[in-house]
């Protein structure tokens, strides 16, 4: 199949290219990119898409989301999730282990890869559990899973309490050049809690999450990266201290990158006053200050990523009690959009919006993704600047509609996901 996308804004952080261009898809690849460009050879008929007042970036990459299956096909599966990233622009995500079971294992890691390849939409990477069962007590086989396809480890949504554990698995994924990827909370210091620990709180009758409760633990990881001299990366950061704590490190050198999520500089605990169960997520929503000073760290590159966090769950999951309800969102269609509201507040450069979505998680993952250079994987999203759109999850493609944005009114949407050369999604 050969496309000619013609006329659109190319944004390609990874060659710092920014402006109107074509761009020549063959046989899966991107051939070339430049004005005006012919038709190409190997095909007489081409398909040409017109993309004129259109933004062209390298496909979007989510280094952070929960795909459900196996185990919880009630929530999301394989399928419905990959729907949901190529809908959102997203073609290539990363899946975490806390499925049933757990992904500690080969055959799970291959099971994932085999159901991803039947879908044939995104490019779906799984990432395994550092821990057997993600209990924090004996590492699972690092090599194994490696060589099964996983591309990194996490017990996402557990800390690892115990530092000597933590320090191994450092240095085992750091033989093997895989990322380790740690939820950072100190499990004693959050126990019980369901929200932000602090006067909304109070005010509801809420048991609150300490903010030092992920202050401590990021501390402690970074001083762990820091001794060791591995690679870290920090999964959905929250707290005003974290960023600090991250700034601090990078300043001295320690290798460590990290990440946060839309709903972290989107909403505060302020959004928490209707008892409303889709604002329940973890790490929970914080503080104004805490909020601002997640939009710094983007600001300044102290955080690398902008990530999902997609969490699915069914209403059963949801209609419930506060403190019983599950907590996360479902984030994959509504990601770029609100991300994009940085741009538009001036915190970010579009270009630099791209670049934490796209060529930034490639590196820390080490995926061969995230660039419109001739010969890389033709990956691509097609965005909309002007699209003006109101998110309805009833209308998700994801089976989880747990959306706390359910009537928020966006401007930019991507109208178009290309993986491997194929239109994947399109809205245009």
């Amino acid at each position: 199949m050969t496309l000619l996308l013609k006329g659109g804004r190319v944004v390609d952080p990874s060659r710092k290219v920014d402006g109107v261009a074509d761009l020549l898809i063959e046989n899966g690849k991107i051939v070339s990119s430049g004005k005006a460009l012919p038709k190409g050879k190997k095909s007489p008929d081409p398909e040409v898409l017109d993309l004129r007042d259109k933004w062209v970036v390298p496909g979007l990459i989510d280094m952070h989301t929960h795909l459900r299956e196996p185990g919880f096909e009630y929530k999301e599966t394989i399928a419905s999730g990959s729907e949901a990233a190529v809908a959102g622009g997203f073609s290539s995500i990363a899946c975490m282990p806390n499925t049933d079971p757990i992904n500690d294992s080969r055959s799970v890691t291959e099971f994932i890869r085999r159901k991803a390849t039947e879908c044939g939409l995104a490019n779906v990477y799984p990432i395994a559990a550092i821990t057997v069962k993600s209990e924090g007590s004996l590492l699972s086989e690092f090599w194994d899973l490696k060589d099964a396809g996983a591309i990194g480890f996490s017990d996402d949504g557990k800390s690892v309490m115990n530092a000597s554990l933590i320090r191994r698995a450092l240095e085992y994924a750091a033989s093997l050049n895989m990322p380790v990827i740690v939820h950072c909370e100190d499990k004693n210091l959050s126990a019980g809690g369901v929200m932000h620990e602090g006067a909304v709180a109070t005010e509801l009758g809420l048991a609150g999450i300490p903010a030092i409760a992920e202050d401590v633990m990021v501390a402690r990881d970074l001083l762990l990266a820091e001794y060791t001299g591995a690679a870290l990366h920090i999964a959905h950061v929250s707290t005003a201290g974290a960023v600090r704590l991250i700034r601090e490190a990078k300043s001295r050198g320690v290798r460590v990158t990290a990440e946060t999520a839309p709903h972290y500089f989107s909403l505060t605990d302020e959004a928490l006053r209707g008892f409303d169960t889709n604002t329940k997520v973890y790490p929970p929503l914080r503080s104004f200050e805490d909020c601002r000073a997640i939009r710094e760290g983007l600001s300044d590159g102290t955080l690398d990523v902008i990530a999902s966090d997609h969490a699915p769950h069914a209403r059963t999951d949801k209609e419930v009690e506060f403190d019983y309800a599950a907590t996360g969102l479902t984030g994959l269609e509504t990601s770029f959009a609100l991300s994009l509201r940085l741009v538009a507040d001036g915190v970010l450069a579009f270009p630099d919006l791209i670049e934490k979505m796209t060529i930034n998680p490639a590196r820390i993952l080490r995926i061969p993704k995230g660039t419109l250079a001739a010969g890389a994987d033709a990956d691509i999203t097609v965005i909309d600047p002007d699209r003006e759109w109101t998110v309805d999850r009833t209308l998700f493609h994801s089976r989880g509609k747990n959306s706390p944005f359910h009537g928020w009114v966006m401007k930019g949407k991507p109208v178009m996901t290309i993986v491997g050369g194929v239109i994947r999604y399109r809205d245009v």
